[in-house]
């Protein structure tokens, strides 16, 4: 028998939760601060050649096969109990050969593909076809070094080193920012020498995060090999994992991929800055991943059924405490946000209306987060392969249609289509096997009706908005509709509602 409003007991999960969010919350303020400072130094056309890098990278992603989650979920499962420390050694060496292998292959593949890209797909008003020849060479040496970073991560996500591995990413993004900014101001305002400067930046994080993962790799006192048989062991998984990546890759990069050849590099920047923007969500969401999927991983193992339904409504509702809010207010104030942050009215009118529909595609996205994490801890990825493939027959003959015809904004119809299907289809399919009978506790305490509630409030608070309010009178009153959201999403759930009376209880025992 399920408790419903049962509490698991305090664990690491909540300190990989604080950590990952504190990490992710700095790095998202770095790369949003010195946006401005790329739109100035490179301009809209140079900004889209990055988020052309960026979905390149995202698309080439398939090519991981499903090694860093592997890792992830392996080492958490083989350092849960003793006698298993060599093989989580040796299965840390086997991939990383293999990743390295795979990112030598990305970057001399990007290299040689760098002139047809800038002869044929891109269609540049104001930057010359050799300055994109050469930007896109120095992104492959970009990806061979960016590329072992998910293996890296991955491990320490399974070993639950989330505090360094986020003091690391933290610094690696603001030294990243910071020397690009420096670089395009003092030696070369070019796409070029901001590429240069991510290698640089590559190469110092990739050598951070692989020295951390080996110094708290379990000691044996003998020497690691490179052991075939551990990946074959784990390929039924790790097959699951690259077919799901094949098809996330597709259904959630193709839009960006073929916006580019669609669109003008300018047009394509303001769709790509739009992204980036709501992609502060995913930035919310993945520090949650991040701390109860190794943990899911471990309480699957160990068959604690009570504690990992709790855990999985837990985090499913301070994973809306921390997106709905957000979500609602970018939404609602789009307009302002853009124009304080930017200082550009013409890029902020070009870019509104583009974060508003990307955004709720995104919010249904990031609300998957926890189910998503339950089903690969519980080894079962077909269910998630399945949604993906049959989301790819439909949404990418779709979104051909809907670009070619409505561009950017066609795309971001189909990219809400896309997640509300997931969170609607797939939901239901997964409760009838995991977690059976907490369907609808995740649909209205957890999800649904919070969502409602910050919708209701980001509105209410539209609609009052006083007419003539000066600038920082409007950034104080988008900062309470923030608050506001959060609260009334707060009050109406059970998990947060016993945190709240435990901290008040602590608070009151304090000072007695």
């Amino acid at each position: 028998m399920v408790i419903r409003n049962h509490i698991p007991p305090p664990s690491r999960v909540k300190q990989n939760v604080f950590a990952n969010f504190t990490g992710k919350a700095w790095t998202s303020v770095i790369s949003i601060l010195f946006v401005p400072f790329y739109l100035k130094f490179l301009g809209i056309e140079a900004y889209g050649l990055i988020g052309l890098y960026l979905s390149l990278m995202a698309l080439l992603s398939v090519l991981d096969m499903g090694l860093s989650t592997t890792l992830s979920r392996e080492l958490a499962r083989l350092t849960a109990a003793p006698g298993n420390e060599q093989e989580a050694r040796d299965l840390v060496r086997s991939m990383e050969a293999a990743y390295w292998g795979i990112g030598i292959l990305v970057a001399l593949t990007t290299f040689l593909l760098a002139p047809l890209i800038a002869k044929y797909w891109v269609n540049p008003k104001g930057v010359t076809e050799e300055t994109i020849r050469r930007a896109v060479m120095v992104m492959g040496f970009v990806a061979a070094f960016d590329w072992p970073v998910a293996l890296y991560t991955g491990g320490l996500m399974g070993l639950q080193r989330q505090v360094q591995l986020n003091v690391i990413r933290a610094a690696m993004a603001t030294f990243q920012a910071v020397g690009a900014v420096l670089v395009l101001w003092l030696v070369s305002p070019t796409i070029s020498a901001y590429f240069l400067w991510q290698v640089v930046a590559s190469m110092a994080q990739t050598t951070f995060l692989a020295l951390c993962l080996w110094k708290n790799l379990p000691r044996t006192g003998r020497k690691t090999f490179f052991q075939r048989n551990l990946l074959v062991k784990n390929w039924r998984f790790t097959a699951g994992m690259t077919g799901i990546s094949v098809l996330v890759a597709l259904v959630t990069q193709t839009d960006k991929i073929l916006l580019s050849k669609l669109l003008s590099l300018e047009s394509f920047g303001y769709y790509i800055l739009a992204f980036n923007v709501a992609s502060a969500l995913h930035n919310l969401s993945s520090p949650f991943f991040m701390a109860l999927f190794p943990k899911f991983s471990q309480m699957v193992m160990e068959r604690n059924e009570l504690d990992l339904t709790a855990l999985y409504h837990t985090g499913s509702q301070f994973l809306s405490l921390a997106i709905l809010p957000v979500a609602v207010t970018l939404g609602v104030y789009a307009p302002e946000i853009l124009n304080l942050w930017l200082r550009n009215p013409v890029t902020a009118e070009n870019t509104q209306l583009l974060l508003r529909l990307i955004l709720v595609g995104t919010m249904f996205n990031t609300l998957m987060i926890p189910p998503y994490a339950f089903q690969l801890a519980s080894g079962w990825t077909r269910l998630s392969f399945v949604a993906n493939a049959v989301a790819a027959a439909i949404v990418l003959p779709a979104l051909y249609w809907t670009a070619s015809r409505y561009g950017a904004v066609g795309a971001a119809i189909v990219w809400i289509v896309l997640n509300m299907g997931y969170f609607f289809v797939e939901i239901p399919f997964m409760h009838r096997r995991l977690l059976r009978g907490e369907m609808a506790k995740w649909y209205f305490e957890d999800t649904g009706f919070p969502m409602m509630l910050a919708l209701a409030a980001g509105l209410l608070s539209r609609a009052a908005l006083p007419a003539g309010i000066s600038i920082a009178g409007t950034m104080a009153w988008i900062g309470l509709t923030l608050v506001a959201a959060a609260l009334v999403v707060s009050i109406q759930m059970p998990s947060i509602r016993v945190v709240i009376r435990q901290v008040i209880r602590d608070f009151s025992f304090g000072r007695s």
